[in-house]
């Protein structure tokens, strides 16, 4: 099922985003980058989600979490953080 949900997913993002892409053109600059950093820390998230998901070590998954982040988020959290 999770390959059927990812697909989903990734269908639904798609759709989203031809919604959205004269909008897109009609956005400053500043503003395009920011939509592309937040993607980008969300996308990481979710590596790091789908890392825990598979069973691997939390420490191994916040490691990756932080490489991915390197110069997006503020912390060592990519901008995010939760209690454990």
């Amino acid at each position: 099922m999770p390959n059927h949900r990812s697909a989903l997913v990734k269908t639904a993002l798609f759709a989203l985003l031809l919604g959205v892409s004269s909008a897109w053109a009609a956005l400053d600059a500043d503003t395009q980058k920011d939509i592309e950093r937040h993607r980008a820390m969300a996308a990481a998230h979710e590596a790091a989600a789908q890392c825990l998901a598979a069973g691997k070590k939390h420490d191994d998954c916040g490691k990756q979490l932080q490489a991915a982040c390197k110069g997006l988020g503020i912390g060592k959290y990519c901008g995010m953080r939760h209690e454990h």
